[in-house]
């Protein structure tokens, strides 16, 4: 992982992740996406499912196809200044996102319709390129947004540290449906993997796999929990917090600070676990190394 010492005069992009849970043998798990090594955001790095907001997704068609209306959604991201429209439309980012990089279509049939056959359909539709809004016009579904809990908001701070892009995202939870199997689109992204929370960190430290800062702090979080469930409700109990990184460079070596850190400016922690990560050996780990990640 290479650091980027570039300011970034643009504004950060809105965009949608979907943390997919489920409950393992062992406990909780998370999906993670290999990205493409020739992407340029965090190529070869592990992910959660999601993407930039497109203006698609503020189609009044789509709008129409959520369950809930968009002021229950505005209410439910907790962001004062930001339109109603513009709320639903990142959910129905997140929705489409996680179809497309994960095979799994959080959405209600219509009734009297087979969901199974349906299913088939949009995935086969998906294949052949059709796009998100007239899939779901086609076989008739309801985009299922009471199915993805708020967590939190990233924003990329104007140095960022690991990619030359900024963005806006906002990270919801989902419970992994259990009559679907998730899976990776061979296109954006070339493995997947459910991993417990520990696991996915350790084989970080372990140097098996690469994750970006905003991967381990989440993953971080999620290991206090040991069921979907479990971190499904700490989730609708909080109002999402908003995390901006600040980094700094020390003796030459970068560093990223979170709220709660003596450098950051934010006074009041935002997450649990370290409140910073340092740049080194090739990777980004806390002062108390793996032990402090998994808390």
């Amino acid at each position: 992982m290479q650091i980027n010492s570039e300011i970034v005069t643009t504004p950060p992009l809105d965009s949608a992740t979907v943390v997919m849970l489920r409950d393992g043998p062992y406990g909780l798990e998370v999906l993670l996406l290999k990205r493409h090594a020739a992407s340029s955001v965090l190529g070869g790095a592990f992910v959660f499912p999601g993407g930039k907001l497109d203006v698609a997704d503020a189609h009044p068609d789509l709008l129409h196809r959520l369950d809930r209306a968009p002021a229950a959604l505005h209410s439910q991201l907790g962001e004062a200044d930001l339109p109603e429209g513009k709320a639903a439309s990142l959910f129905v980012a997140a929705l489409r996102e996680a179809f497309e990089e994960s095979s799994v279509l959080l959405a209600h049939s219509a009734a009297g319709q087979s969901h199974a056959d349906t299913l088939a359909a949009a995935r086969d539709h998906l294949s052949q390129g059709m796009a998100f809004n007239p899939l779901l016009a086609q076989l008739n579904l309801t985009l299922h947004t009471d199915a993805l809990v708020p967590w939190s908001r990233w924003i990329t701070p104007r140095v960022p540290s690991v990619t030359n892009k900024r963005f806006d995202t906002r990270f919801f939870l989902a419970h992994a449906p259990t009559d679907q199997i998730a899976a990776h689109d061979n296109h954006e992204t070339t493995e997947s993997v459910w991993l417990a929370p520990r696991e996915a960190l350790t084989r970080y430290w372990a140097g098996q796999i690469e994750l970006a800062p905003p991967q381990i702090m989440s993953l971080s979080h999620l290991n206090r929990y040991d069921s979907a469930a479990s971190a499904l409700a700490a989730a609708r109990s909080q109002k999402p917090p908003t995390i901006q990184p600040e980094p700094f460079d020390q003796e030459g070596m970068r560093v990223i600070c979170y709220p709660g850190d003596e450098r950051h400016s934010m006074p009041e922690r935002a997450l649990p676990g370290p409140t910073r990560l340092h740049f080194r050996n090739r990777r980004f780990e806390p002062v108390g190394g793996l032990d402090e990640l998994l808390g």
